[in-house]
């Protein structure tokens, strides 16, 4: 089997520097992206126009994540200041500035909590610390999930029923977190180099890691009925032949995206595990998101940001 996805829209005023993640969100079918040059937008899928520019921080923004509903975003620097966003508005309600905090150490990823209340950070420790996500008090620290291995966390992501939290470190490590317990549940070895995305499936059984040493393993990541994970590593998919830099799984599951440093997107059949579409950029693809099921059919379109720091839609052949 094979799709086609063609080239639909590029964005109207492109970022100075390359895009370093994005997300495209539920709520009035909008884009939200940030990028090396420590600028976060939000633009309208559509027209490709910028909705809402924020001031640009002092360095660049390496971590994002959007709420289920499309109504706040939560975004950090290199520096480990994190911001919430409230898309609604276009105000900034939440700051945080880890790297001045006694004890605390500089967050590189975050991840918001599908449920709510609170959000993930990692960063040269290689644990996750849990804070608030409340604006009256955002930032603070609520507790630390330790991984044990002391390697630098790349990423961190809440599971979509917002019951774990996954982490990647440098060293290819992933561990899963039970947020309940606090518990290290799994520990996977699967790559043998620094893990750059995670993307959960849906249902929250399946976790696809995305890595330096070129390919995508997707983890079977379901709890037995004994308590005891499920088996880890069902496939690798290989055919990326530079670094993989970002992945997504689509709405409905089938499908997953990866944009790699060797300036390709494919789009992958999870069930077949094979690339199904391979789409040519013009620079390291550093960021993919799929049009959320609430505003189209599943798996039509997709976004992508790049080195160029253009915003680039794509759709699936006959879609609109």
């Amino acid at each position: 089997m094979s799709l086609a996805y063609s080239h639909a829209l590029n964005c109207a005023e492109p970022h100075g520097d390359a895009v370093w993640d994005i997300s495209w969100t539920a709520k009035d079918n909008a884009v939200v992206s940030i990028s090396a040059d420590g600028i976060a937008k939000r633009w309208n899928s559509t027209s490709g126009q910028v909705i809402h520019t924020m001031p640009a921080h002092p360095l660049g923004l390496v971590s994002l994540s959007a709420s289920s509903d499309g109504r706040h975003a939560l975004y950090n620097s290199i520096d480990g200041t994190t911001f919430l966003w409230d898309l609604e508005s276009g105000s900034i309600i939440g700051k945080h500035e880890s790297f001045t905090r006694p004890g605390a150490e500089p967050s590189w990823s975050v991840s918001l909590n599908p449920k709510g209340g609170t959000y993930a950070a990692t960063g040269g420790s290689g644990n996750v610390t849990i804070h608030s996500a409340e604006p009256e008090t955002f930032g603070e620290q609520r507790t630390i999930l330790q991984s044990g291995r002391g390697k630098f966390g790349m990423r961190c992501s809440h599971s979509p029923d917002g019951s774990r939290v996954a982490l990647s470190v440098e060293s290819g490590q992933i561990f899963i977190f039970d947020l309940a317990s606090s518990a290290l549940t799994a520990t996977y070895t699967s790559h043998a180099m620094a893990v750059r995305s995670l993307s959960w499936s849906p249902d929250s059984q399946l976790l696809l890691s995305a890595s330096e040493d070129k390919r995508l393993i997707l983890h079977d990541v379901r709890t037995t009925s004994t308590g005891r994970p499920s088996s880890g590593a069902v496939a690798s998919l290989t055919g990326h032949t530079s670094w993989v830099l970002s992945s997504d799984i689509s709405p409905d599951g089938r499908l997953a995206l990866s944009g790699s440093a060797d300036k390709t997107i494919k789009v992958w059949d999870l069930t077949a595990r094979a690339a199904v579409s391979t789409v040519a950029d013009t620079g390291e693809v550093w960021a993919v998101s799929w049009q959320p099921s609430s505003a189209a059919a599943s798996s039509s379109a997709f976004v992508t940001g790049s080195e160029d720091g253009t915003v680039r839609w794509w759709r699936a052949g006959g879609s609109s």
